[in-house]
């Protein structure tokens, strides 16, 4: 007769992390019988009973390994076989996807000592890794996370490796990218057409040349390739922006350690920055700039974004370099960066002087991520490698959702799939109009959709009927038979930002304010500048920025003076007298101008974003052509930074209607003659206040709560002068996810799951479904 025994449940972050030799060392640490494996579910333990269960999972808790993370332990009778007199580690099994993928980790201090010590057999090894770091997500093809799985299976383990992979008190145990020189992937170098190859030192060799005689170099990394060359020599880095035609983008820079810290920030660097440039996810963190940063870097601009190395084979070219060295997208302009050899040879043949290869196949593109520190605490702008795919939690009230999938937005795209009572978002991946990026697009969500066993019951996407994604995935819900629910481009902005802080289900309606370029509103509205009234449900327009004509329609979000003069034409009867009309009157302005008073071509939006394209345009910042999306806005807010913290005669107040009053605004903006730098703070000012003055316009006598969101808020001034103005509120900014539309895709699947539990109520009640607004229509 067997022994009576009970299963643990663990679900959370633990696969790929070390925690079934976490639970094995526990478990004979206390002198327990029974077993652990991994399955689709996360991780399963069985225990012969009598066992102190509590105090066994009270130390699984509080032991846990530093990349795993436990969301649930679940008590159950044990139901399987007869368990041993030992513990042990059994094989993975199959089933039901419930566990979470871990995103790559940045390599830990144990794998770095390592790599330092001659004597150690991986010293130098640019891809040793352990269950406490190295690629996870950017290697794998199927669950469960096995090696079998992975880019690894075309590399048998040596015998030495193959004992530290099966030996439970070994802390590469069952790490599936294991492998040393002997048996695991390696680099090479070569030119053109692979050409002049080269392998080990010699390749390293090749690399230091070029980059020490200023050339560029492709360097092919965890989920992408990058370029390469001496940030610290003016003549490469304007030779890499030349050739990668990419005139004034900000360039991210890889610091060989955190003392170029000091050199390259303007003001002392906080724990908080260091700790997150060391943490696991290592993003690109964006800093004040001093002075001593290379101007070519980040033109016009007051931030530079550093990073230090994430990798061992970035840890070894900063080594042999000691030196700062841009390290920026391997694409060219307009396309996605590469993922294999054959496409970084073809696609970089332009610009690149040297490629350093590697053999092992990068399965899934992962960018960097980028991320802020601000005062109040980290704000992503784009989540990616290091936090991708790691899973989101729903609020109260989101449980035993069916399958539903997010398609997210037409810019700076992520996906989401959402069930149960929690959410996954995508990578980012980029603009989806461009036909490499919707190809990866399509990549990625085929395997989302296999490794997460995910078959959506329900499609989402954005309302705006010309969006590639909303024509996509009407196309997709067709074809496989189910409903297919179109949410407005703002109400998702919000209920992304209230997910994201775990306001309730059944919460009261909040008060929200939205400011970005473009987005699909009520009644096919453009808009961009809006207050709002929302729940999860339904959502409802307030008032905010009057509209405006865009001119041209799309050429107006690369050409700011095109909305400086939608602007003029609107508000300011005698602009051709004003000086700041100089970028306009360089155009042949006369034909936009009728179009603009026809409405041909000139649809009328309320747009935060080509507000500040205006007023950069009337000083000139970037007038003529964007080269970059954000381009003019940025290099306002930089401007602004240059002038102190002062009161300006520039207001912006609210009509009676609820509505910013703008004529009265560029009268007194126009009349206030000063250096650029104080116009430029005085607009952020006047914004802060009129969007102060908009939401107590509109809040109730209790309301003390906003919710803001859309990509103007990663304007740190015009967040910092607004908390000045609203400090008796709480503002709810995006910090996990990106206030743009990089968090898109979740605010349309809490969505459509709130209506989903709404209609199901209103089945188990007997009552038909009303549709309350046109953002909830069913397609």
């Amino acid at each position: 007769m067997g022994h009576q025994a009970i299963a643990l449940r663990i679900k959370g972050k633990v696969q790929g992390v070390g925690f079934r030799p976490f639970v094995w060392q526990l478990a004979r640490r206390l002198g327990l019988q029974g077993e652990v494996s991994n399955d689709a579910q996360g991780v399963l333990v069985a225990l012969r009973l009598p066992a102190d269960v509590s105090a066994f999972c009270a130390l699984l808790r509080h032991e846990c390994p530093p990349l795993a993370r436990i969301d649930s332990i679940d008590e159950q009778l044990w139901h399987g076989g007869e368990l041993p007199d030992d513990f042990l580690i059994v094989h993975s099994g199959q089933g039901k996807m419930d566990t979470q993928i871990v995103p790559d980790a940045a390599t830990c201090p144990a794998c770095l000592q390592e790599m330092a010590t001659r004597s150690d057999r991986r010293y130098a090894y640019p891809f040793i890794n352990c269950t406490h770091c190295g690629p996870r997500f950017t290697i794998i093809r199927a669950m469960p996370y096995d090696r079998p799985f992975t880019s690894m299976s075309v590399f048998p383990l040596c015998e030495r490796c193959a004992r530290e992979y099966r030996d439970p008190a070994d802390r590469r145990f069952h790490a599936q990218p294991v492998a040393c020189p002997d048996c695991g992937p390696q680099i090479m170098s070569c030119r053109r057409d692979g050409e002049d190859a080269a392998y080990g030192e010699a390749a390293w060799a090749q690399i230091v040349e070029t980059l020490l005689g200023g050339g560029i170099v492709a360097v092919k990394g965890i989920g992408g390739f990058h370029l390469v060359c001496d940030a610290q020599n003016p003549d490469t880095v304007s030779r890499l922006r030349e050739r990668k035609h990419r005139p004034a983008k900000p360039l991210a820079v890889l610091l060989p350690d955190e003392r170029w810290l000091a050199v390259y920030a303007r003001a002392p660097v906080t724990p908080d920055i260091v700790a997150l440039l060391k943490s696991p996810a290592a993003p690109v963190v964006l800093i004040a700039a001093s002075e001593q940063v290379p101007a070519g870097l980040a033109p016009g601009l007051d931030e530079v974004g550093v990073m230090l190395p994430s990798n061992p084979l970035h840890h070894l070219l900063v080594q042999k370099m000691q030196r700062p060295l841009v390290m920026t997208s391997g694409n060219t302009s307009g396309l996605p960066p590469a993922l294999s050899d054959e496409q970084a040879l073809a696609d970089l043949r332009e610009i690149a002087d040297l490629w350093l290869l590697h053999n092992r196949e990068i399965l899934q593109r992962a960018d960097d991520s980028v991320v802020r520190c601000l005062p109040d605490g980290a704000e992503v702008l784009r989540r990616a490698r290091g936090y991708v795919p790691d899973a989101i939690d729903l609020p109260p009230g989101f449980n035993n959702l069916p399958a539903i999938a997010a398609a997210g937005g037409d810019l700076k795209n992520t996906f989401c799939l959402l069930r149960g009572n929690r959410a996954v978002l995508s990578q980012h991946l980029g603009d989806v109009a461009d036909e490499r990026v919707l190809r990866q697009y399509d990549a990625t969500w085929a395997l989302f959709r296999q490794i997460y066993d995910f078959t959506p019951e329900q499609w989402v996407c954005d309302a705006h009927p010309g969006y590639v994604t909303h024509r996509l995935t009407q196309e997709r819900a067709r074809r496989e038979g189910v409903p297919c629910h179109t949410v407005l481009h703002h109400h998702a902005h919000l209920a992304a930002c209230m997910a994201e802080y775990g306001i309730p289900l059944d919460a009261p309606p909040v008060l929200g304010m939205a400011l970005d370029g473009i987005g699909y509103g009520e009644n096919g509205e453009l808009w961009g500048g809006e207050c709002l009234r929302a729940d999860y449900r339904s959502v409802r327009r307030l008032g905010g920025l009057p509209a405006v004509a865009l001119p041209g329609a799309d050429a107006a979000a690369r050409q700011p003076w095109r909305n400086l003069l939608a602007q003029m034409l609107r508000f300011v009867p005698d602009w051709q007298q004003r000086p700041e009309a100089f970028s306009i009157l360089q155009n042949t302005w006369q034909p936009l101008a009728k179009a603009v008073e026809r409405g041909i071509n000139s649809p009328q939006i309320s747009s935060a974003g080509r507000l500040f394209d205006a007023v950069a345009a009337a000083l000139g910042i970037s007038a003529q052509r964007q080269s970059w999306e954000g381009e003019a806005a940025c290099g306002l807010e930089a401007l602004a930074w240059q002038s102190g913290d002062e009161e300006f005669p520039v207001t912006m107040s609210v009509n009676g209607e609820g509505a910013l009053e703008m004529a009265m605004f560029w009268r007194q903006w126009l009349d206030f003659r000063a250096a650029p730098a104080r116009r430029a703070r005085a607009f952020h000012h006047a914004l802060a206040a009129g969007i102060a003055a908009l939401i107590r316009f509109h809040a109730a006598a209790h309301e003390r709560t906003v919710v803001l969101s859309g990509g103007v808020w990663h304007n740190r001034l015009l967040r910092c002068r607004l908390q000045r103005e609203l400090a008796d509120f709480t503002l709810l900014f995006p910090c996990a996810l990106p206030a743009g539309d990089g968090g898109l895709a979740l605010g349309q699947a809490v969505i459509a799951a709130a209506r989903w539990i709404e209609c199901e109520k209103d089945r188990k009640d007997g009552a038909s479904p009303i549709q309350d607004s046109a953002d909830n229509g069913t397609s």
